[in-house]
């Protein structure tokens, strides 16, 4: 019997490394690599030993005969993806990995002195950079992070009742004990320490900063109270120190989130949540206690376009759609959702059976159970109110429509901040770089979201990091960046932050 990969799938792609008949895909050197949902094992390659299974790093795999019902979707999906694929489809023998030449490309030689490489982030993008260095050279890594708590993305962004896709995370933290790695956190570049004096006292610094700013909408009442990032309501749950416990007001009958990404069905789903079966996880005290009092009955997801075109994924809006006690209702207001739904495919198509019907957005949400509302083609004209948020304004088929709201949450997308001392491009909120290469700064790299932009989930990032330590190494084999003697430099940095 095959295995199956998913809903919790990372697209770390560990498991495609261990596959003795390659039969799992897309690979990391396959063109579709980053832009699927999620890999997918072939049923008619699989021969069924379980490596994959045991090196995944979220429990996203299952034997097809061992799946839950609500997984049980996955046998097909995993399936689907090769019905028309070559020649793994239409191949039935196994399809073993090719042998090449040996090569070891992230190794630094013998007679270079061991490099002394600063790491700031303790996320995904960092970790995976960590662990490409520990592994695979003889560097000595200072790993830093502003936080007082490592872990990033993994630690403030993933959802806490997605806990296997926090168990990453434990993978990571198993290089923080490292011999050759030094943790310091609370540490803030631009506060405590500088560019300048980072790079002074490493060989090479590579920045895996992230992408923590919020995207706006640009529409009028946006800075109203009520109205706010889902970023922030993020970082409430998940009790991250930059925000208060009480920054989330939950008095709105209805929230409406701008937004139809999987970070938007995150803010729903939990804001629909039952309490109780959110005792138990990494959700903040302070969150737990005031969603117990919550007095949001509707949750209202705004897509600009159709849906087929929805950001979110289908792993995530198949798992929202079987959620017992919290329904999933499609708005039937513009007669193109119900055609779309009926005639399409692919997202579209996970719509039907829902029900839809139109909603009166003047009253306020009917006394019952929570429930979520997807609403298409309509885009935020204004937020309405005077001292707090009423409503929000936005188009439909005819006239634009004002759906009576508490509170507005945009997700819309993240971008970077500028890190003082390293170039920026304001537009696409990265720093500027060639293959991790920051520009006009020898020996400074970056990589993650402040390298390539919000784009790419935890998985996403291995390759991310695989290309900007290649690009390192490769300066320090060359020349152009100088390994220097070691004697005390970082032994005089961490005494000037400790004195900062």
């Amino acid at each position: 019997m095959a295995f199956a990969i998913t809903q919790t799938c990372c697209n770390d792609a560990t498991c495609v490394s261990v596959c003795p008949v390659n039969c799992i895909h897309p690979t990391p050197d396959e063109p579709d690599f980053g832009t699927t949902e999620m890999l997918y094992v072939d049923p008619k390659s699989c021969i069924d030993c379980g490596a994959c299974a045991d090196a995944c790093p979220v429990d996203a795999i299952f034997p097809v005969d061992l799946l839950t019902d609500s997984l049980k979707v996955y046998a097909g999906i995993n399936a689907d993806f090769y019905a028309d694929r070559e020649p793994a489809a239409a191949n039935p023998a196994p399809n073993f990995h090719r042998w090449g030449p040996p090569a070891f490309d992230r190794d630094i030689p013998s007679d270079f002195a061991p490099a002394d490489i600063a790491v700031v982030g303790t996320g995904p993008a960092g970790m995976y950079a960590v662990e490409d260095l520990l592994l695979h050279t003889n560097a000595r890594v200072t790993l830093i992070d502003r936080l007082p708590v490592a872990g990033g993305l993994v630690r403030y962004g993933v959802a806490p009742d997605h806990p296997d896709t926090k168990r990453i995370g434990e993978a990571f933290e198993r290089f923080h004990n490292h011999p050759r790695l030094r943790l310091k956190l609370g540490v803030e570049v631009g506060r405590h320490v500088t560019v300048d004096e980072l790079a002074a006292r490493h060989d090479a610094v590579i920045y895996a900063v992230g992408a923590s700013a919020a995207r706006s909408l640009g529409v009028e009442g946006e800075d109203l109270p009520g109205s706010l990032a889902a970023t922030t309501v993020v970082a409430w749950y998940n009790g991250h120190p930059d925000v208060s416990a009480h920054a989330i007001d939950l008095s709105a009958e209805r929230v409406v989130l701008v937004g139809t990404g999987n970070v938007a069905l995150d803010v729903a789903r939990i804001l629909t949540a039952d309490p109780d079966d959110l005792a138990g996880t990494t959700i903040a005290p302070h969150a737990l206690e005031q969603l117990r009092s919550s007095k949001v009955r509707e949750v209202v997801l705004l897509a600009r376009r159709g849906p087929e075109d929805a950001a979110y994924t289908s792993p995530e809006l198949i798992a929202l759609s079987q959620r017992a006690g919290v329904p999933l209702v499609v708005d039937a207001d513009d007669p193109r959702t119900a055609e779309a739904i009926a005639a399409g495919t692919g997202k579209a198509a996970l719509l039907r059976g829902l029900a839809q019907e139109t909603v009166d957005w003047t009253a306020p949400p009917a006394d019952g159970t929570r429930r979520i509302v997807l609403r298409f083609h309509s885009a935020p004209l204004s937020v309405t109110g005077d001292r707090q948020v009423r409503g929000l304004r936005v188009s439909g088929p005819g006239e634009p429509v004002e759906i009576a709201a508490g509170q507005v949450v945009r997700a819309v997308g993240y971008r970077g901040r500028p890190v003082p001392g390293l170039p920026f491009d304001d537009a696409s909120g990265t720093v500027p770089h060639s293959a991790g290469r920051v520009e006009g700064r020898a020996g400074t790299y970056v990589v993650g979201w402040i390298k390539r932009g919000p784009s790419g989930g935890i998985g996403a990032n291995r390759t991310c990091a695989r290309e900007t330590v290649a690009t390192l190494l490769e300066d320090i084999t060359s020349g152009r960046v100088a390994v220097r003697p070691r004697r005390s430099r970082v032994a005089a940095l961490a005494a000037r932050v400790r004195g900062r």
